[in-house]
């Protein structure tokens, strides 16, 4: 069969929209906490930015110079972005229809107003009056365009103002200017008075902007903001210093062409076209916006809120077992696998192996890769303490990794002054793997210990981004671990791999060797079931594999938070196949790999996603699970995410997302699940740590809900 048919396949930027469309619904759902609904309305307009900075602004350099292969959908660039623009209009209305109509009403409900200045008490026009005089006067310029002066350049994501002026006494001399509300602000003003009474910066410039033009009279100001191109592209093949080469990048993708025009709905249409002229884009790219421009202030909003947790998702406390503070987590590592799944798990014991290893007088090198970290990480601060207590410390810091370009030059400067052997990412390759290794000496010999994650070794992140990882000390894998980090600081080839899997192509290859397998179990007449979770599911190679597996009678069962280019309920292709996608309180970010294996099933972690650039133009990990209750925790861990029936959302044949009807079934939220058995085993946990206090002891914690088959015999 060809599994390949354009109508087999949605396209890639489209089935994004869709994802943001599911964020947006979290926003709109009513059984949300209030504040948590503002802050998802909040973050679908930060995904839209980043998507027009670079999805968008991808595709319109492939229409300059002309490129129409069509994409596995069969849709051309032209076709592509003409599509992307009906959509992104049409989720822009509904975004502000959200704010608008529900929001601000449910807020105000609680005694939280966002102001206008005509709403202000006496004393609080006092207030914002003083405020713009002695603050923002100072640091306001403003930019005329003129003859002499022409048309000023607005950096990428920056709110202006644009004004129509006349001088006094003469109304058919009318002037334009602009004047960029300074960063430097809070955009989000808390007023005097009442508690939770708000304004934006903007509002309070606009009411007093008229002291900039002296001798003018100011006729319109309205707000507008441009996004521009903010794709790197870092020509490596041509550079002998990457370093360099991604700094030259990052000053001149500031200056990127312009994607998208945003203006306040008040905004005349004289002024629209005079911007729309001067920033060079089409009637496609402009936006009209009914309400404040780029709401992603409103996480600003949220935090200035005082007085309302009950309006917040309960907080929760990660669990951090006793044993991590009773024993050297080397004495833990050496006696069994420990899989952590975070935020429900505490990061802290990552960050604390690297702390360890830093101090361990037996401890040899550290060798390990990063991605993304944070702004103070603490990892850094380790892997230097290292290298200045003598340990060989390597680290590749993937300097091309995007938005943390400018982070991660900082940090591999700094590892580099502190000691370490920094590599800045391979030619031709980002380096996206997660894997921390640590050679230690031992009285047996040399003895290898490693840490492989599904995500970021980013301290911050690690709290709302869920992610799995394995602290193994397996020979098998630290040879290859060993392998791995041969490869990517020197030259080094090895023919294989025992029990790690890498991309470039590996990981392609072993995925594709497994659904041969289980397609084979299928034609056999025995039962077959394949699981995957992932980010993303793009690339169409994989997704012909999957339809071949569905066509020969494999079960196929997929969580996939975000792009989905796959479609269900295909006749005879797709019938086997179920995609759920699970928008949350946390950002679903696990990689999960199952394959029945005709009755002794196999699981796997990754890095990767089933995308085409991990797959063939990252350095990615794939990892197994080996030992049994350490591959049945992972299992029960997809079951539960496949049960849910609160946060999930199904995708139909239609190429639509549908909630799961939830009538006569249990009520299951899986990150919640995650966070209550969490806090029950943390306490269990700390309450057993007391009562064995004087024992030294060492107990490997496994929670008795992890026992049972979690797939409930499907793979015997």
């Amino acid at each position: 069969m060809n599994y390949h048919k354009e109508e087999y396949y949605t396209n890639r930027e489209l089935s994004w929209l869709d994802f943001n469309y599911r964020v947006l619904d979290e926003a709109r759902d009513k059984d949300n906490p209030l504040l948590e609904r503002v802050r998802f309305l909040g973050i679908t307009q930060s995904n839209l930015d980043e998507f027009f900075t670079v999805r968008v602004a991808s595709l319109r350099k492939l229409m300059s110079v002309n490129y129409s292969k069509p994409d596995p959908a069969g849709m051309s660039p032209e076709q592509q972005v003409k599509a992307i623009s009906d959509t992104a209009h049409e989720m822009v209305k509904r975004q502000y229809n959200t704010l608008n109509r529900s929001l601000l009403p449910l807020l105000e409900q609680h005694d939280i107003h966002l102001l206008q200045m005509a709403d202000l008490s006496e004393a609080q026009h006092t207030f914002v009056k003083n405020y713009f005089d002695d603050e923002l006067y100072p640091a306001l310029t403003p930019m005329a365009d003129d003859s002499s002066r022409p048309f000023p350049f607005i950096g990428n994501n920056t709110l202006n103002i644009a004004l129509r002026i006349y001088k006094n006494g003469d109304k058919k001399d009318r002037k334009f200017a602009t004047v960029q509300v300074p960063d430097v602000f809070p955009r989000v003003v808390t007023l005097p008075g009442k508690p939770n009474q708000f304004i934006l910066i903007e509002d309070i410039i606009k009411a007093f902007v008229g002291s900039l033009f002296i001798n003018y009279t100011v006729k319109e100001t309205s707000a507008y903001r441009v996004m521009r191109d903010l794709d790197l592209d870092v020509a490596e093949e041509d550079t002998s210093d990457l370093l360099k080469e991604v700094q030259k990048q990052l000053k001149m993708r500031e200056r990127g062409k312009v994607m998208r025009l945003e203006v306040e709905k008040s905004m005349s249409k004289h002024q629209r076209t005079r911007l729309s002229k001067a920033l060079g884009i089409e009637e496609s790219a402009l936006y009209v916006i009914n309400g404040p421009l780029n709401l992603t202030f409103l996480s600003k909003l949220v935090k200035a809120v005082s007085g309302h947790e009950d309006l917040n998702y309960p907080k929760y406390h990660a669990n951090y077992p006793a044993v991590y503070q009773e024993h050297s987590i080397f004495d833990i590592i050496k006696q069994h696998d420990v899989l952590m799944q975070y935020p429900y798990d505490d990061f802290k014991p990552v960050v604390d192996f690297i702390h360890e290893a830093a101090e361990d007088h037996d401890v040899l090198a550290i060798k390990m890769t990063l991605y993304r970290v944070s702004a103070d990480s603490p990892i850094i601060k380790y892997l230097g303490q290292a290298a200045q207590n003598g340990k060989q410390v390597t680290v590749l810091v993937e300097v091309k990794a995007r938005f943390d370009e400018e982070n991660n030059v900082h940090w591999a400067k700094k590892l580099e002054e502190m000691g370490c052997h920094v590599i800045y990412g391979l030619i031709g390759l980002k380096t996206h793997c997660k894997l921390a290794l640590v050679v230690r000496r031992e009285n047996e010999g040399i003895k290898r210990y490693m840490h492989m994650g599904t995500g970021n070794y980013n301290d911050v992140t690690a709290h709302f981004y869920t992610d799995m990882g394995l602290f193994t000390a397996d020979t098998d894998m630290g040879i290859d671990a060993s392998n791995i980090f041969n490869m990517l600081s020197g030259y080094s080839e090895p023919p294989y791999f025992h029990k790690l899997h890498i991309s470039p192509d590996g990981i392609r290859d072993f995925i594709n060797e497994k659904l041969d397998d289980e397609i084979a179990i299928a034609k056999a007449g025995k039962p077959s079931l394949v699981r995957m979770k992932m980010n993303s599911l793009s690339d169409p190679q994989i997704i012909s594999k999957l339809y071949e597996a569905s066509h020969a009678g494999v079960k196929v069962q997929l969580i996939i938070r975000g792009i989905c280019c796959l479609k269900t309920g295909i006749k005879g292709v797709s019938d086997n196949i179920e995609v759920h996608s699970i928008i949350g309180r946390l950002l679903e970010h696990s990689r999960i790999y199952y394959f029945s294996n005709d009755g002794e099933p196999q699981i796997y972690l990754s890095s990767a996603d089933m995308m085409t650039r991990n797959l063939n133009r990252r350095v990615e990990l794939l990892f197994p699970l080996l030992q049994p209750e350490i591959s049945r925790r992972a299992m029960a861990i997809f079951e539960t995410m496949w049960q849910d029936n609160v946060k999930t959302r199904v995708l139909q044949a239609d190429n639509t997302y549908t909630k799961v009807d939830g009538r006569g079934l249990e009520m299951l939220d899986s990150q919640d699940h995650f966070i209550h058995e969490a806090e029950q085993e943390a306490q269990a946990d700390h309450s057993e740590a007391q009562r064995t206090s004087n024992s030294h002891q060492f107990i490997p914690m496994m929670s008795p809900k992890n026992e049972p088959n979690p797939l409930n015999g499907e793979e015997e």
